[in-house]
């Protein structure tokens, strides 16, 4: 008997060992080869992809569509089941790959019928739009046909990687809106029912402007002493504390300095974009060379040469942040209002079927649709989406334009009708420049609404029209320019452009006063500023928090100890800003939760405002108002002392086995953890396919932020003209395949806040793409 057990044994281990052998193998032989001559029918002239000692992509070719073949051919092989994702994402086409269980997310996609909207965008493309889609595309399906295995993604699904189509790349588009604009959407419908069940008055109250205003002429927004809303006629007593998720703000810092805050005289920019992390990183370094061709640019750019530097979306065949050696640019979510909700009240309804095709059989999604767009149903009401997405306009290559920009004032003709998600463009010129503008999709109407709207209020022409009357500044007299998500624009062009989600002010305001700080700056000073972790909008929480302990000082004693030794700071040591930022979300659960536990009836949250609440909170607090009194609580002094030891003992549960308060600093707790999506999925595969795991730096309201698995997607900061000098700092690497030596390179320099250098490296690899003869 034991001897047949130690045969059985040691047959399963032999054939576990096979299994390993085997997978390895196929791991082995899906790797892409980076160093190659092969000939293409889809490139006029020689194409070669070099790539450095860190994997940068440099494309060099004769043409713009060439390029473009090289980068879709880069692109295919390091990251195409991530540009998968991110089509499939947008169409709502994920249970092809992952089965039913994506079947609730896809139906979530079908609402809004993207693939239908690119397929009819490409169709309406300027021919030469058109070719450099086409040109990307066959490069990308160019690798996936060298490929003599497809990647483990795959392999694991069972699944095959389909060809890569022109209205994919316009999907990849449409996917960034679901990342940089969803929450906009939520919010006025989040909003529409607040107002049903509290009343317009609490819209107001919970949305008052924030004394965190950093506009860039100054101008303010009027802060009024809003009345209280009265709980009395809400059961408040069967209100449930739950918690509010913060909504990771997606969006960004950028600002940039002109000439005369510079030793060289040339402008200055830096940008860092905030996303949600994962491996890979959502952007690709790269360099494009080509000519420049007399059918895209303009006769006074033609036969130039050009060189752009930044990162890339894979998926599309552009530079999305970089520099041409003349003008460098970035961008941050400019979260205008960009959306509005029309309560239906009789107006007729269609049906329209989508087909969707999973792993485990076909099923068909009605969508209820209207003339003012889909149509979602709460209780016993009908609302239709009008969104900018939803337009023609929505999407095209018009970023294209950027790496032919000459100085910022061109770049300011550029983006007018850009079709993307709109953004705030930071950019600065070699001639000491520097500019500002809202650039992408904004719709022509202009009485944006917070809360829905009567079909009779709907202007569907204006909603059709794509605004060229867009705000911007260039060369302002302060020599400086800065955005982070929160209100950009003036105080009257708030009133046409709306409030689709603004950041609550504070990353702003404190950018704005490092850059005010200084009379002087290199990228050093930039990337300092980048790092700025100091709690400035924490700061009287922790005043309040220690006030309020110091009245029974000996059972806070060792609370008290962390509090004041709490550094002023989201550092990785401290425990002080760990216990004063969860307490502040413990408050805020609970004095919301009568609001909270009437929206979660109707599936929604006040996650997509709990930003705005900051001014609230703080008159409720400063008040005492006894309607907001949670249910038993004697006082507001009760309710801040039990919220505090609350937060603190979840604190502890979770993070400390013997109940040490010294278990909570902030590294700790919020580590960054960048991860690949099987792994969430197979924690097994955590060790092999996940970034090592690192202490947290930043947070939420300061210009270092970083969650523990969002935050600085890239650091970007260059002066156009001395790019040698630039800094392109990418937390992770190239490559999505795991045996690659590209698959992390870039992170340590990150995490440890080195910089990594904009331009290229030595070349390691090369590939020559010849025409067929």
């Amino acid at each position: 008997m034991i001897t047949i057990t130690k045969f059985a044994l040691s047959s399963v281990i032999g054939l576990a060992l096979l299994v390993i052998v085997a997978l390895l193998a196929a791991l082995y032989l899906s790797l892409p080869k980076l160093s190659d001559s092969i000939s293409a029918e889809s490139v006029a002239n020689k194409v070669t992809i070099n790539r450095d000692n860190i994997g940068t992509a440099i494309i060099s070719a004769i043409s713009r569509a060439d390029a473009a073949y090289g980068l879709g051919y880069a692109h295919g092989q390091d990251r195409f089941f991530q540009m998968d994702l991110l089509r499939r994402n947008a169409a709502g086409e994920l249970s092809q790959i992952f089965g039913d269980k994506a079947l609730k997310l896809d139906k979530k996609r079908r609402f809004h019928q993207f693939r239908k909207r690119a397929l009819a965008i490409v169709e309406s493309l300027p021919v030469e739009d058109k070719t450099l889609l086409d040109s990307y595309s066959k490069g990308v399906n160019a690798a996936l046909a060298k490929q003599s295995v497809h990647s483990f993604e795959y392999l694991l699904t069972n699944t095959r990687p389909a060809p890569w189509q022109a209205e994919d790349s316009l999907l990849v588009i449409f996917s960034m809106y679901l990342d940089l604009q969803s929450n906009t959407v939520t919010r006025d419908l989040t909003l529409t029912q607040i107002q049903q069940q509290f009343g317009y008055e609490m819209v107001e109250f919970l949305i008052q402007p924030s004394p965190y205003q950093a506009a860039l002429d100054g101008s303010e927004l009027a802060l009024k002493a809003l009345p209280i809303p009265s709980l009395k006629h809400n059961d408040i007593t069967s209100a449930q504390v739950s918690k509010i998720e913060s909504v990771e703000l997606v969006g960004s810092n950028n600002w940039a300095v002109s000439g005369a805050l510079t030793e060289s005289g040339h402008g200055m920019v830096s940008d860092d974009m905030h996303l949600s992390f994962a491996v890979p990183i959502i952007w690709y370094r790269a360099q494009l060379n080509y000519v420049a061709d007399s059918d895209i640019f303009s006769a006074d750019k033609a036969n130039k040469p050009v060189q752009v530097t930044g990162v890339s979306l894979p998926g599309a065949p552009a530079i999305v942040v970089g520099t041409n050696n003349s003008v460098a640019w970035g961008f941050t979510n400019a979260y205008i209002d960009t959306a509005d909700w029309v309560k239906l009240n009789g107006e007729p309804t269609y049906t329209v079927e989508e087909i969707i095709t999973s792993k485990d059989g076909e099923h068909i999604y009605q969508l209820e649709m209207s003339d003012y767009g889909p149509v979602k149903t709460i209780g016993d009401d009908k609302y239709a989406l009008s969104w900018v997405a939803h337009q023609a306009y929505a999407v095209d290559m018009g970023l294209i334009a950027l790496e032919q920009v000459s100085d910022v004032t061109e770049l300011s003709e550029a983006v007018v009708d850009f079709g993307m998600p709109v953004q705030n463009i930071v950019a600065a010129d070699k001639y000491g420049s520097i500019a500002w503008k809202l650039s992408g999709a904004i719709p022509s109407r202009m009485q944006p609404a917070d809360t829905a709207i009567n079909a009779d209020k709907f202007n569907a022409d204006a909603w059709l029209t794509d605004e060229t009357n867009i705000p911007e500044q260039i060369n302002p007299a302060i020599n400086r320019i800065w955005t982070a998500n929160s209100r950009v624009v003036s105080a009257t062009e708030h009133q046409r452009m709306g409030d689709g989600g603004y950041a609550l002010g504070a990353r702003a305001s404190q950018i704005r006063d490092g850059m005010f700080a200084k009379k002087r700056f290199d990228e050093q000073d930039f990337y300092q500023l980048q790092l700025d972790n100091q709690a400035q909008f924490l700061t009287p929480w922790h005043r309040y928090l220690v006030t309020h302990l110091e009245q029974d000082s000996q059972t806070f004693i060792k609370d008290l100890k962390q509090l004041r030794e709490w550094q002023g700071c989201a550092c990785k040591e401290s425990v002080g800003y760990t216990l004063v930022k969860y307490f502040r979300q413990e408050m805020i659960d609970r004095v919301f939760a009568p609001v909270e536990t009437k929206l979660q009836k109707h599936g929604l949250s006040l996650s997509v405002v709990k930003r705005y609440l900051e001014p609230a909170i703080w008159q409720l607090i400063r008040q005492e108002s006894d309607d907001w009194l949670p249910a038993g609580m004697a006082s507001w002094e009760q309710l801040t002392v039990e919220a505090y030891q609350d937060a603190r003992n979840k604190l502890l549960a979770k993070y400390s086995d013997g109940q040490q308060l010294t278990d909570l600093a902030w590294g700790k707790v919020n580590a960054l953890k960048v991860q690949h999506p099987f792994s969430k999925q197979v924690p097994i595969l955590s060790k092999w396919l996940d970034m090592p795991t690192h202490a947290g730096f930043g947070d939420t309201f300061m210009p270092s932020v970083q969650g523990a698995s969002f935050g600085a997607s890239q650091r970007f900061i260059v002066q156009p003209g001395f790019e040698e000098n630039g800094i392109l700092t990418v937390p992770g690497g190239q490559s999505g395949h795991p045996m690659s030596d590209y698959y992390r390179s870039g992170f340590n320099d990150y995490v440890n806040q080195r910089h990594t250098p904009l331009m290229p490296g030595a070349i390691v690899h090369s590939i020559d793409i010849s025409p067929k003869p």
